[in-house]
């Protein structure tokens, strides 16, 4: 019997990450993650999985991202009970992620009950704070470059991705069949983290497409940043930063650390992370040196280039402060999370700025935001937006199209078959294309659901 890949997730989208992998009576998923939004996309975190969670016999990560981790909780809760493989690095950060996960939506619902803007009644979070905490005994660690058997004649093999800490690329070994998923992939020239490993051999290849369709501008992110973040200082302005908690948050604190530094920015501009997520997450870079390229010195100034936000009441405070301050918050597309009530506070001032820090999937309040609207719907109610809107297009953690395809060229063979997820439907397809006639390789964007051999 062969092997096959059923596509539950990151099928002509760029969130819900899921892959299950099946060989006799055998099967394992690569990554679990959550979908984010559009409203239909969201929905399907609610809706059951095609298999009993319980007949999974194996989950391996790629990394900690909630779009490839997310439904972790759920899936424990529901009656999974074997082992999580991931990278170090990645359970240190699901043990930050996930239960912060459990409580944003404890929060979120808590809140829509109080204000009575839910549909339901009463709101439910899809999974709690406790429901997180009681998936993560179920993590195994394995180390980058290390083969081991995550069921009885499969192996994988796990080589470090760049992107975040721990994030890797998965070879699966299984039945004869060489089976590579790319997992999110890093920029070669990224200001943080490693370059990806090269792509070993493979017989298929899932390569993730989330800037499938455009190169990254040659501008880097102090030269973006810098000038934005003077106009603000010079008009006195708050800065509402919308940051991914692991990664985004790290690179903004790094770039304001060195602009302090070269004297672009004034010393005394206050900055806030109000995410103890991210917060968690930057004190992080001490313990995995070997990750990323900052020295010690460039790690003490990033994780002292901000006043950390704890507590909610610290969060709440904020609101009483004048500009100009920076206020770095998650999430990175304005999904949830305390970063709401900034932008409703602050959106509305023609002195403030919003600084969007990469890449919105369509759906999100981040492309509402980035399309120009005048408006954005924030916990029931249309928040007039009078900031100036500013896009970062330097500050990605993705490999974009070209280092895509370079990475694919690394590869030591031509596989059989290209796999292209993760990305919108317009990326994914352009890079199919562009795998097709500049590397001829056979190259499909599978539909979510659809079932196709290994």
């Amino acid at each position: 019997m062969g092997v096959s890949i059923t596509f539950l997730g990151a099928a002509g989208t760029v969130t819900g990450s899921k892959y299950l992998v099946r060989h006799g009576d055998q099967c394992l998923l690569v990554d679990c993650g959550l979908f984010q939004g559009y409203k239909p996309l969201r929905l399907r975190n609610w809706a059951p999985l095609p298999i009993v969670p319980d007949q999974v016999d194996a989950v391996l990560l790629t990394h900690a991202h909630l779009d490839h981790s997310g439904y972790l909780p759920l899936l424990a809760k529901e009656g999974y009970r074997g082992p999580i493989y991931a990278s170090t690095g990645t359970r240190d950060l699901c043990r930050v992620l996930l239960p912060d996960s459990g409580h944003i939506q404890e929060e979120d619902a808590a809140f829509a009950n109080r204000h009575g803007f839910s549909k339901h009644s009463p709101a439910l979070p899809l999974y709690t704070r406790q429901d997180a905490l009681d998936c993560l005994p179920l993590i195994k660690t394995v180390h980058h470059g290390s083969t081991f058997q995550p069921l009885p004649n499969w192996r994988a093999t796990f080589q470090p991705a760049g992107h975040i800490l721990g994030a890797s690329s998965i070879l699966l070994e299984v039945a004869g069949r060489r089976i590579l998923f790319s997992g999110d992939l890093g920029r070669p020239d990224d200001s943080l983290m490693n370059p990806p490993a090269p792509a070993p051999q493979a017989d298929t290849v899932l390569i993730e497409s989330t800037y499938g369709d455009r190169t990254h501008p040659q501008d880097n992110l102090l030269a973006e940043l810098g000038p934005a973040l003077q106009r603000l200082a010079a008009r006195g302005g708050v800065a509402v930063v919308p940051v991914f908690a692991v990664g985004r948050a790290q690179a903004l604190l790094h770039a304001i650390a060195q602009l302090k530094a070269q004297g672009t920015l004034p010393h005394g501009l206050p900055v806030f992370l109000d995410s103890p997520m991210a917060v968690h997450t930057t004190h992080l870079f001490e313990q995995h040196p070997g990750e990323h390229r900052l020295s010690r010195d460039a790690v003490h100034a990033m994780t002292h280039a901000a006043t950390m936000v704890n507590s909610t009441d610290e969060s709440k405070a904020l609101a009483a402060r004048h500009g100009p301050m920076v206020i770095l918050s998650a999430s990175g597309m304005a999904t949830g999370g305390r970063v709401l009530h900034h932008l409703a506070h602050h959106a509305g001032n023609h002195r403030n700025m919003v600084i969007l820090t990469g890449y919105q999937s369509p759906g999100t309040r981040g492309a509402t935001l980035a399309s120009g609207a005048h408006s954005v719907r924030i916990h029931g109610r249309e928040v007039e937006v009078h900031a100036e809107i500013v896009q970062l297009e330097s500050a990605s953690a993705h490999a974009d199209a070209n280092q895509l395809l370079d990475w694919l060229r690394s590869s030591p063979s031509r596989p059989d078959q290209v796999y292209v997820v993760h990305g919108d439907m317009e990326a994914a397809d352009t890079l199919r294309g562009r795998i097709e006639h500049e590397l001829h390789w056979r190259a499909l964007v599978p539909e979510h659901g659809s079932t196709w051999p290994c």
